[in-house]
């Protein structure tokens, strides 16, 4: 169903789903471009995502969440308010499952969704790697009486069609009006933001055990020259010196590498040459130091 861009609509969705369930590979695939790290883990988000569709004079404002879990620090106490500030700003929820799995953190989200008074879709996400599409009926069924869905969509998050059909039937869902963003927005996240998820993201990808679940990345200086040339230094920060150890690899060879890969990604998000120098510090409990969380965008 191609969606109507003739009438003037405009509202919040919120993706909303457990971590790893593919929410930030839906919203890339949603806006056309990269606003949201993703990483084969989960919780790698750790703030709410704003991505920007617009066709025509119809705007969809796509909330991407951390995720739905537990945890008493002041980083996960963060992650708890942008989930539900997401929730409580949005028009619409979408709940984002995976096919035929239903977990204790799938029903955990449902239930925060259920909580708002807001309509709700669910997307049962990576159905291609399903072999026998006959077995996904039941699951559907099942789905479908566990609450008052609207519609329940299959797809595949990382097909753009997908994400262009389910734009398409979200929209009649949403109240009239006037475009909140430019045409040219795909967020409202600044470019230090997105440099800083970017090396969190190689982090990520190729680090293993707890070491990225226990890093943070902080923008020192982002310029840019009167050539466009992007000017970057950040500091990763870490729990204890093992890990920076692992960080910086032998003969700063790792550390390189996590450079390299982000500042690749940046240079394809801004289209400009970008310079990116990378330091590691060590800082036990930092993700419950309230200075250090606000100096990272975690702050309340």
């Amino acid at each position: 169903m191609p969606a109507d861009d003739t009438v003037a609509r405009c509202g919040a969705v919120a993706l909303v789903g457990r971590p790893n369930v593919g929410k930030s590979t839906l919203l890339n695939h949603l806006i056309g471009q990269k606003i949201s790290i993703t990483a084969p883990r989960p919780q790698t988000t750790r703030d709410q995502i704003l991505g920007v569709w617009t066709r025509g004079q119809a705007q969809i404002l796509f909330l991407d969440t951390p995720g739905v879990h537990r945890g008493y620090r002041r980083l996960n106490r963060h992650l708890l308010r942008a989930t539900r500030a997401a929730l409580d700003g949005a028009d619409l929820g979408i709940l984002v499952v995976e096919a035929l799995l239903w977990t204790a953190a799938d029903a955990e989200a449902l239930r925060w969704l259920e909580q708002r008074s807001i309509p709700l879709l669910a997307v049962v996400n990576k159905v291609d790697r399903v072999r026998g599409k006959a077995r996904l009926l039941p699951y559907l069924a099942e789905l479908g009486r566990r609450a008052p869905f609207l519609e329940i969509l299959p797809l595949s998050a990382r097909r753009a069609q997908d994400a262009e059909r389910l734009a398409g039937r979200i929209l009649p869902h949403l109240p009239p009006g006037p475009p909140r963003f430019a045409a040219d927005t795909l967020t409202d996240r600044p470019l230090r933001f997105l440099a800083a998820e970017f090396v969190r993201e190689q982090i990520f990808r190729q680090l293993g055990a707890e070491v990225p679940y226990d890093t943070a990345v902080a923008i020192e200086r982002y310029t840019v020259t009167e050539d466009d040339r992007h000017e970057i230094e950040a500091t990763i920060y870490c729990r204890r010196p093992g890990q920076k150890a692992i960080l910086v690899g032998e003969g700063g060879q790792r550390l390189k590498q996590i450079g390299s890969r982000a500042r690749q990604a940046i240079e394809e998000l801004t289209g400009s040459r970008v310079w990116l120098g990378l330091w590691v510090k060590e800082k036990e409990d930092w993700d419950d130091d309230r200075s250090l969380l606000h100096e990272l965008g975690y702050g309340d």
